[in-house]
């Protein structure tokens, strides 16, 4: 397991499911040619690294081998990290070259917008790659004629796949097998982000003209009632307002909603383009500001300052019927524009309180 090469995280570094089906591939492949499975198994990455993977399980039978790795995700927080990955490798026609088969708990591709074809299965353009060379490089070393049909399966993948964005993207049956380096970076959240801007590539596809970007479940229900938009038009943005806006800037929609609780909404307001609570924090001088030059009266301006919280905020304005969430949606939404720049996207900004119920529109 690879460390942070700069020395200065001290996290471990993992693997993402490309690389241990890659792996698991070349260990079945091997093992077909040779009778004899390769573990662990070494394979070659994008950018050079060689890391090796000990097989889970190993399996040969006259026109078949396979092999599973589970994966180790490092310290990320990865919802596959335990998942077993398999690898099986079957001959193919003469010329057929190498053919990927979906098995149990691998997602079939079922709406346009992604990097595959409808009906394909959910394995992403890299991953592929690198499969294909290893398994070009396997039959150098033993003789074979590259022509495989590999079949990527996940343990449960189908039940570990619901807590993905795979059902929203139109990505049935189970997971997708991704990466485009082979590593996982601890918490730096790309697949996440990543499922961002599939997201929006599907809503695209699929001609949706509105989509949203919702902080949680409970902006999302909000923005649902509001406008009737399909699941497919909401994007789970988490923390990473800067993400949809960015992406939405390059791939543009006629119309984006930003929608989440006072708090994020705030961070957004103060221009914070990543609302998670460990690299942004509300400024509660900086929101009493706001509310000053919104007109708000010296002392509640003070008590807006002094607040333990923006919920505590929001609250102390609301009794004294001052509109502190139309002030912090008028002021995301400027931030929104501005990432936005001149991308033909008329975005606006929905704020809600912990029950749901709007607080803010701009």
């Amino acid at each position: 397991m690879a460390s942070d090469p700069s020395g200065r995280s001290g996290l471990r570094y993992g693997w993402t499911t490309g690389a241990c089906a890659t792996a698991a591939t070349t260990a079945a492949y091997t093992a077909l040619l040779t009778g004899e499975f390769p573990d662990p198994v070494q394979i070659t990455l994008p950018r050079g690294q060689t890391p090796s993977f000990a097989l889970t399980r190993e399996r040969l039978v006259i026109d078949a081998a396979s092999a599973s790795i589970t994966k180790d995700a490092g310290d990320d927080p990865d919802v596959t990290h335990g998942a077993v990955i398999t690898a099986t490798v079957r001959p193919s026609l003469a010329g057929s070259g190498v053919l990927f088969v979906a098995g149990d708990g691998v997602g079939t591709v079922t709406k346009p917008g992604l990097p595959l074809d409808v009906g394909e299965p959910a394995i992403n353009p890299v991953p592929r790659k690198l499969m294909r060379a290893a398994v070009a490089g396997v039959a150098a070393a033993h003789g074979g004629s590259g022509d495989v049909v590999v079949e990527i399966s996940v343990d449960d993948g189908a039940e570990i796949a619901t807590h993905t964005w795979n059902p929203r993207l139109g990505i049935l049956g189970g997971l997708s097998i991704l990466g485009t380096t082979g590593v996982v970076v601890p918490y730096s959240c790309s697949a996440w982000i990543d499922s961002i801007r599939r997201g929006v590539d599907v809503a695209r596809a699929a001609g949706h003209r509105h989509v949203a970007g919702c902080t949680g479940s409970t902006s999302e229900d909000t923005v649902r009632a509001l406008y009737g938009l399909p699941d497919d038009a909401l994007l789970d943005m988490g923390d990473f307002a800067g993400a949809v806006l960015k992406y939405v800037r390059r791939h543009p929609v006629p119309r984006l909603t930003i929608a989440g609780g006072v708090g994020k909404m705030s961070k957004l307001a103060a221009g914070h383009l990543d609302l998670h609570s460990g690299r942004s924090q509300i400024d509660l001088a900086g929101l009493a500001a706001l509310a000053t030059r919104a007109g708000a009266p010296p002392d509640l301006a003070e008590r807006i300052a002094n607040a333990n919280t923006a919920l505590g905020a929001l609250q102390v304005s609301q009794a004294a019927g001052f509109p502190l969430g139309l002030v912090v949606a008028d002021a995301a939404r400027a931030v929104a524009q501005e990432v936005l720049r001149e991308a033909p996207v008329v975005v606006d900004v929905v704020v809600i309180d912990r029950a749901g119920a709007v607080v803010g529109r701009a």
